[in-house]
């Protein structure tokens, strides 16, 4: 099943939608047809942390954080992948850049959930 873009929906719109059997396709279809989309970059992370594709995850969390600094959950997420791949370092620089951003825009839940996770390294 072939994804054709609609350009009056937001990419959320287009993943609420149901997805064929292969959700990774799917997500690398919408990636090549808007790459700094930060929802669907985080999307095809979060897809690769659920197979197991833990380097891939972390390629796209890192896209996702170099074109889009302020989205909060790649950080947490991040820094969780680092922890699965044994690299506590890269993790703690993860946790700690999203609470400078979570102290900056005063979200103080996100930056409890990374400091907690900064605490348990």
């Amino acid at each position: 099943m072939e994804h054709t873009s609609d350009p009056s929906k937001s990419s959320s719109q287009q993943l609420a939608q149901p997805m064929p059997s292969d959700r990774l396709e799917t997500l690398l279809q919408f990636v090549e047809s808007s790459p700094n989309d930060a929802f669907v970059r985080y999307g095809l992370a979060q897809e690769y942390v659920n197979r197991g594709q833990l380097e891939k995850a972390i390629e796209e969390f890192n896209t996702l954080l170099t074109n889009n600094a302020d989205y909060q959950a790649g950080y947490y997420h991040a820094g969780q992948t680092y922890l699965k791949l044994g690299r506590k370092d890269e993790a703690r620089v993860s946790f700690e850049k999203g609470i400078e951003l979570a102290t900056r825009s005063g979200d103080l839940h996100a930056r409890g959930e990374l400091e907690a996770a900064l605490a348990e390294l």
